[in-house]
């Protein structure tokens, strides 16, 4: 049996998206799949209700699991402490329990410089990503704390590598790993692990961008020296279920570039 079995994780921006052959099209949609076939139940939470009831209907089908939907948003506008409370209250009230969190939501306004950049590009990027990880860690503490559950926090090489037009996704992605490393040392006690994926993987987006502006493509997107782009729930994951087992306990505050090769960029 294992180790996930009847646990809850919690998933953000796990709406379902899939690839022309099939395949998981999103990080979260691939992160869901790989927990659901080990036995966990799921809440996942998106801002698209289409793609977040595909996900529930098709995980429930297939893995036998229970999943709860929640369409939420953190934004400048909303009452997002409230809207992340609401969540994880609704999340226990269903399961009795919070096991995993995982932060994957992120907006932005990719391709604009710096210079160019408007305040609310900016805000589209922080609160969707880092305001959201600090709400939704901050409801979910007590419950995990409860279950020395895990966190696993979303960055990107965008912001270690400082990738050209992606200011505020870079800005929003450094925070959470600086959050992340804090959230270590002080829940450390608690037995609760936090760490931080970086990743690279092939996506539904990737898919379409390729279609539609193959010459951008090109010019752009860079294949990894492992000679391909990650899958979404094998390569992503799968590593995303080995952070909340056992055998990883004693590992925090680290943050893994799951880039095929990339990550090793000086």
């Amino acid at each position: 049996m294992s180790f996930l079995q009847g646990k809850v994780a919690l998933i953000t921006g796990g709406g379902r998206a899939v690839l022309s052959d099939g395949k998981s099209g999103s990080i979260g949609y691939g992160i869901a799949t790989a927990y659901a076939k080990e036995g966990a139940n799921l809440v996942i939470t998106g801002r698209n209700k289409a793609k977040l009831d595909g996900a529930k209907q098709e995980l429930e089908d297939k893995y036998g699991i229970k999943v709860l939907a929640l369409q939420a948003d953190i934004n400048p506008k909303a009452d997002n402490q409230a809207v992340a409370k609401g969540v994880v209250d609704q999340a226990v009230k269903e399961f009795g329990r919070l096991d995993v969190l995982i932060n994957n939501a992120q907006a932005s306004a990719s391709g604009v410089t710096l210079a160019d950049h408007t305040p609310e590009q900016f805000d589209l990027a922080i609160y969707s990503g880092l305001y959201a990880a600090f709400y939704y860690m901050q409801a979910a503490y007590p419950h995990l704390k409860e279950t020395a559950g895990s966190v696993i926090n979303f960055a990107s090489g965008a912001g270690l590598f400082g990738n050209y037009g992606q200011c505020a996704y870079a800005a929003a992605k450094e925070g959470i790993r600086g959050m992340s490393r804090v959230a270590a040392t002080e829940w450390a006690k608690d037995n609760i692990n936090v760490n931080v994926v970086c990743p690279l993987a092939w996506t539904a987006k990737l898919e379409q961008f390729k279609e539609a502006f193959p010459d951008a493509f090109k010019s752009n997107v860079h294949v990894p020296p492992m000679g391909h782009f990650g899958d979404a729930e094998k390569e992503i994951g799968r590593v995303c279920v080995q952070l909340a087992s056992p055998d990883f306990k004693y590992m925090t505050g680290e943050t893994l570039t799951l880039e095929g090769g990339l990550g090793q960029r000086p």
